[in-house]
């Protein structure tokens, strides 16, 4: 309706999952990375959870069209999700093209069992996705547990996604699905954006329509529709496209703040924070920006622990690590990005808990050595140092240390000569 007026070629702020128009902030980027680690892990389980409307679905959707051409990949989607155990074997199998609606329960255990193996035969992957994954029953969700457990006489065949909303997690750590709960390697939350990705988000969507990098939007509109949407993508759609309607209405090309007022009085919205209860975030800790250091938060997390990298004895960096995952590759989009042709595009993850951290291997091409010792998952005790490439890590442990030890990175040399490593990885291709 207004494209001519704003000179645009699409309509920006589509309701759709067009995976044009996927903008992939830090975190957006981290799931979409996560969901492709299904692809190369023979026991790929990936759970994504996000409150409603933050682009899970778009996410999958790009997913599927960057994978769609693929033919040694077979990918089942599920997003019909209030189904009884039987009617969701039976939606499998129809996405694997079969035609399942006759037969009973063992008769399609054994057809998804027999399909698999098939497949897996030809040198086939084969992946599961489920959206809405919430609204699965538990017995549902048992179901999946029992086929996520699919093998061949050397490895599990069958990888999965499941994404949902934040209920998943609750549901996923109840007592009685803690079988299923074990065989997740990742599980990542994906919040909504901040007042800076929202900006950008908006931006980009007027640039993939067609705006040229034309000011649409005046700066003093961004403010309140961050109060107004919270950074939440789906809200952001409707609000920004509501006010160029009004801006339209009015003749403007450009939507100006009383156009952004006049959509959010049409849409009788009051703030995100009072509608929800929750506060949009207006910075992520990992944003470029000074920090006023005497105005920090005694309360802040102490971290349970602390890696330092390194390379040919010169430390590069010190990481603290909190509860949960730190992913390391060569990716942006890891959490620890370490730029080196050694280094896989997500190499390796640290665990952290509240007892212990874990180190596991992500099917790099160089591996992960401890102490020289290649490992797929090794249980991280205080002076360990990890060999990545060409790189090392070395871990220091806050809950074992005394008061006063040295500090990070400062004193201890990080050579091959230190731990008698003479091998040179091969580079990664």
């Amino acid at each position: 309706m207004y494209c001519d007026l704003f000179k645009l070629t699409l309509e920006p702020f589509t309701l759709s999952p067009d995976p044009d128009f996927l903008y992939l902030s830090k975190a957006h980027a981290r799931a979409k990375a996560y969901m492709e680690t299904t692809v190369w892990l023979t026991d790929g389980f990936v759970v994504i959870t996000g409150e409603i409307g933050c682009g899970k679905t778009t996410l999958i959707e790009t997913f599927l069209h960057e994978h769609e051409q693929r033919s040694d990949i077979v990918i089942a989607q599920i997003s019909q999700t209030q189904v009884s155990s039987t009617e969701f074997l039976q939606a499998v199998l129809v996405q694997f093209g079969l035609k399942p609606f006759q037969m009973k329960k063992a008769e399609l255990l054994a057809s998804i069992n027999e399909f698999i193996i098939e497949q897996y035969s030809q040198n086939r992957k084969i992946l599961l996705i489920v959206d809405e994954a919430q609204n699965l029953s538990k017995k549902v969700l048992e179901e999946i547990r029992m086929l996520s457990g699919i093998e061949t006489k050397k490895k599990k065949v069958l990888r999965i996604v499941l994404a949902g909303q934040p209920e998943l997690n609750e549901k996923l750590d109840a007592p009685e699905l803690e079988q299923l709960a074990q065989r997740v390697r990742l599980r990542f939350h994906l919040p909504a954006l901040s007042r800076a990705e929202m900006q950008a988000y908006i931006l980009h969507r007027l640039e993939v329509a067609g705006s040229q990098g034309r000011e649409i939007f005046l700066n003093g509109t961004f403010d309140v529709l961050f109060r107004y949407t919270g950074g939440v993508p789906r809200l952001i759609n409707i609000l920004c496209d509501t006010a160029m309607l009004a801006a339209f209405n009015a003749g403007r090309d450009t939507v100006q703040l009383e156009d952004v007022r006049a959509a959010i009085e049409e849409l009788r919205w009051v703030e995100y924070g009072a509608r929800t209860g929750l506060r949009p975030m207006r910075a992520r800790p990992e944003d470029d920006r000074e920090i006023d250091e005497t105005s920090a938060d005694d309360s802040a997390p102490v971290p349970y622990a602390r890696v330092v990298l390194a390379i040919g004895g010169r430390t590069i960096s010190s990481h603290p690590l909190y509860l949960g995952r730190m992913v390391i590759g060569r990716s942006r989009a890891n959490d620890l990005q370490i730029d080196s042709g050694y280094i896989s595009r997500h190499h390796c993850q640290i665990i952290t808990t509240e007892n212990v951290c874990v180190i596991e291997e992500l099917n790099s091409t160089n591996g992960v050595l401890v102490h020289g010792k290649r490992v797929r998952s090794h249980r991280l005790m205080d002076g360990d140092i990890v060999t990545l490439g060409q790189h090392k890590l070395l871990y220091f442990d806050e809950r074992t240390r005394p008061p006063g030890s040295e500090e990070f990175g400062t004193t201890r040399v990080l050579d091959d000569a230190s731990i008698g490593i003479s091998a040179d990885p091969g580079e990664e291709d």
